[in-house]
């Protein structure tokens, strides 16, 4: 028997998946995916057309031989044997041409699917809130781009299609076969009993060690996206655990060898078996035929032709075998990136949203609340995959839940915490403050109180659970989200680059900024000297998340980025601690030079920045316990008084 009848329609690939584990297709569904192809029916039918043509053509051949055998051959024609010959050369030329240009529609037709489904995805991700970022793993969301799309290209290139040729092809031969002998096709289709059997049998024992396979597979490449990225590299050469990582690998990876042997031995097995059958069914026909043909009711060219449809039938009939569990797999991969496209927005933008024209900077905080509530409905769901597994545990590959705890983004400080405990439920509880235009405000306060959340609700990365934020009078719910981000600068203690030249990162804040407004950006920022001593100035590649710069150069160029945004509210966690004495002074200067005649926002880790502020807020356990200038608030004797004795005053005794 060919290759064609044991890699007809799904192909053995698709057993590993057997009923216990099939996924479930509603009509639904079926329809959802179906309105991504209308875009393209015209290309549909005219594929369909050219699969009919294409089973059409097949069918031709075996009559070609029946003719030469029982006709031409003994007649001596010689012009029939020459036309005969010449069609037997045109019809492989004439399936060819037909197999490229289908496949060239298959293809306009799948990856015209997926580039609309890609990008649509991609969309909506880039609309979700901050909130369904850091409770998602970023794997998850590289799995429902990359292999759940691949997965759903999948199904419209090569599922749907190799089931609709199957079943013409079907029906096709069969009508052939009974047209030339009913009863030699009653002798091929006993054996697909047996056919069908075998195929489940063994297909059980290759889908439990295929998953077997995928779970080890999985196993590994979570190890290797822990340990060969940046973060991991450095943390294994730190603690020396070079050999421990390299013989953690070296049992995972054999894991993956050995199953790999036991799935080729099985799988040989598998296609032996199947070809033992078809040799059956096979010469079961050239028996019952001979017979027949001995009676002279039959002749050898039937024979030979009702042989190369058997093969044709066998094929198509075992495609159809393996299409149900084949097509719902595939369906699997659009029902998750239709669960992603359907998750709500959380911040979403109203319809008659306000654009945002000249901005004077006043922004009000009203009895505002928040709390970190995580809504499961707004979250990826933890999900089989049918054709891969997923670890939650790199290293101990135990399995985890998908949704780590989360309790905000407030990260350790450098500052001296006070004795009260700042772990609690609510984030921010009822906090309300005025800040007018054009003023320096300084948020101080114990690690974890609330200074970190008070910053991301201005950029309404975040909404409150009560209250409102004004700016100029505006509800910030009432703005459109383009807008708003026109208006806010934010530059955070963790800077973030892409790994690209200094310039990508420097526009990234207005795609249309010209060299001279890079290169003064960066002279206010303090970095262009730097930039202009490097061998490739602004061309160069900072490095994954700018490792190749050290923390005052990101955080220099993460200002610059800034000032060229030029917005009119300033965010800023100065975050210079932890910075060389050198690097600490120049971001000063920088700061001083972006902050001037903006409304800013700091959380401050100097004196000087409090010394300099308008208004100071002092946070503690998600309140605003105290406001007002310095030495007010260093008058009253409270928290903020006790966090400048703990925290400032050293720096005031040098200063």
């Amino acid at each position: 028997m060919g290759a064609r009848m044991f890699h007809g329609g799904g192909g053995w690939g698709a057993m590993i998946h057997g009923d216990d584990a099939r996924p479930h297709v509603t009509w639904a569904l079926l329809r959802r995916v179906l309105a991504y192809a209308r875009p393209y029916y015209r290309h549909i039918a005219l594929l369909l057309l050219v699969i009919l043509l294409s089973a059409v053509l097949s069918l031709i051949t075996p009559l070609i031989f029946r003719d030469l055998i029982d006709h031409t051959l003994p007649a001596g024609d010689v012009a029939r044997l020459n036309l005969l010959a010449l069609g037997l050369v045109l019809i492989p030329i004439l399936n060819g041409a037909i197999g490229i240009f289908q496949r060239k529609l298959n293809a306009t037709i799948g990856e015209g699917v997926i580039y609309d489904l890609r990008v649509g995805l991609y969309a909506h991700l880039q609309r979700m809130s901050f909130s369904f970022f850091t409770n998602t793993k970023t794997g998850e969301l590289m799995s429902r781009l990359n292999n759940d799309v691949i997965g759903a290209q999948q199904a419209i290139s090569n599922t749907m299609i190799d089931i609709v040729t199957n079943l013409i092809q079907t029906a096709a031969t069969l009508a052939v076969m009974l047209t030339l002998e009913w009863r030699l096709t009653l002798v091929a289709v006993v054996v697909l009993p047996v056919f069908i059997l075998v195929a489940q049998r063994l297909g059980g024992r290759l889908r439990s060690i295929a998953r077997e396979g995928m779970e080890y597979n999985a196993q590994m490449n979570a190890m290797m996206n822990e340990t060969l990225n940046i973060g991991g590299a450095l943390l294994i050469k730190l603690f020396g655990r070079r050999a421990t990582e390299i013989e953690r690998f070296r049992v995972r990876a054999a894991d993956v060898r050995d199953v790999g042997i036991r799935r080729a031995v099985v799988g040989s097995q598998f296609f032996v078996m199947l070809a033992l059958i078809g040799a059956v069914g096979t010469a079961l026909v050239y028996w019952v035929g001979g017979h027949l043909v001995l009676q002279q009711l039959f002749t050898i060219g039937t024979i030979v032709a009702f042989s190369a449809y058997l093969m044709q039938l066998y094929g198509s009939l075992q495609g159809l075998t393996n299409a149900p569990v084949a097509f719902a797999t595939s369906m699997v991969s659009f029902e998750r990136v239709f669960e992603v496209i359907d998750l709500p927005l959380e911040i979403a933008e109203k319809p008659d949203a306000i654009a945002l024209g000249e901005v004077r900077g006043e922004l009000v905080f009203d009895h505002v609340t928040f709390a970190y509530h995580v809504d499961e409905r707004g979250l990826l769901a933890d999900v089989k995959r049918y054709g891969m597994e997923s670890v939650g545990a790199a290293l101990s590959g135990g399995k985890g839940n998908g949704h780590p705890a989360h309790a905000g983004p407030e990260r350790p400080e450098a500052e001296t915490p006070v004795p009260t405990s700042q772990a609690r439920e609510i984030a921010l509880e009822d906090v309300s403050f005025h800040i007018r235009p054009g003023q320096l405000v300084a948020l101080v306060g114990p690690s974890g109180a609330g200074k970190t959340t008070v910053t991301y609700l201005i950029p309404r990365l975040y909404d409150p659970t009560e209250g409102r934020i004004l700016l100029d009078g505006h509800d910030l719910r009432d703005l459109t989200l383009d807008s708003l981000a026109r208006q806010i600068g934010m530059v955070t203690q963790e800077t973030h680059l892409f790994h690209d030249t200094i310039r990508t990162n420097l526009i990234y804040a207005r795609l249309d900024a010209t060299q001279a407004e890079l290169e003064a950006a960066c002279k206010a920022a303090n970095i262009h000297d730097f930039v202009m001593g490097l061998s490739d100035g602004y061309d160069t590649i900072v490095g994954e998340r700018g490792y190749r710069l050290s923390g005052g150069e990101k955080q220099r160029i993460a200002i610059a980025r800034v000032i060229l945004k030029d917005p009119r509210i300033l965010v800023l966690d100065e975050a210079t601690s932890h910075l060389d004495s050198q690097s600490e002074g120049l971001i000063q200067d920088a700061l001083k030079t972006v902050m001037a005649g903006r409304t800013s926002f700091v959380i401050a880790h100097r004196l000087s920045t409090i010394l300099a502020a308008d208004l100071i807020l002092v946070v503690d356990r998600g309140r605003i316990v105290e406001q007002g200038a310095h030495h007010d608030l260093l008058e009253r004797g409270g928290l903020y008084a006790q966090l400048y004795e703990t925290q400032f005053s050293r720096e005031a005794e040098a200063r």
